[in-house]
């Protein structure tokens, strides 16, 4: 898939406002910091799409993208920063629980994982959470370029060996680097295939 056209269309923090369509949407959430700006930006060949900072924790909202004027790429905010306050936390948790759950535009979420990390339990208890709620999404390790290829096949396969112990199918899964594109292509046609098969329904 080629991306031909990227569009800011709405920022909100209540599902009920999000575009009345029926388009398909990709949703992008994942740990503050994990580089999902920058993600976004690299998929898009739009540097300034989404809004990356050195601040971790910026997105505190849903923001809409209207990609070749077929589907939503969908930037949620972050979650498990540690800064915030209890009554914003939960404030969070409830616009991305609402829209992950409610949101039936939603065909797949991508979470992204920073792939020099060990898996930590916030990402592994959101995942659980998922699969409790039937929700179909991807695993994106992002950073790939901050490591050896050695050490970041040994910390995916980590990863994914963590992951066997309470799943029995793993989901799809992507590594990419903002740097220097990897996955782009990859990702981009795995979006491609499941629009085809929602046209097909």
């Amino acid at each position: 898939m080629e991306i031909k056209s990227a569009e800011f269309i709405i920022s909100n923090s209540l599902v009920s406002k999000c575009p009345a369509t029926t388009m398909p949407e990709y949703a992008f959430i994942g740990r503050s910091n994990v580089g999902k700006s920058s993600l976004i930006n690299m998929l898009t060949r739009n540097n300034k799409l989404a809004k990356t900072s050195a601040t971790p924790g910026k997105t505190l909202l849903i923001n809409h993208f209207l990609i070749n004027k077929e589907w939503y790429l969908v930037d949620l905010p972050g979650y498990g920063y540690a800064q915030r306050g209890k009554k914003e936390k939960e404030k969070l948790q409830k616009i991305i629980s609402d829209y992950i759950l409610l949101r039936e535009q939603m065909v797949n979420l991508f979470l992204l994982i920073d792939c020099r990390h060990e898996p930590q339990k916030i990402d592994l208890e959101f995942m659980e959470w998922l699969g409790e709620n039937g929700i179909p999404f991807s695993i994106v390790f992002t950073k790939a370029d901050k490591l050896g290829n050695g050490k970041l096949q040994t910390n995916v396969s980590a990863y994914l060996d963590k992951l066997k112990e309470q799943w029995e199918e793993l989901p799809p899964y992507f590594i990419t680097s903002s740097e220097n594109r990897r996955g782009r292509e990859e990702l981009l046609d795995y979006i491609e295939s499941i629009n085809k098969s929602v046209q097909t329904k």
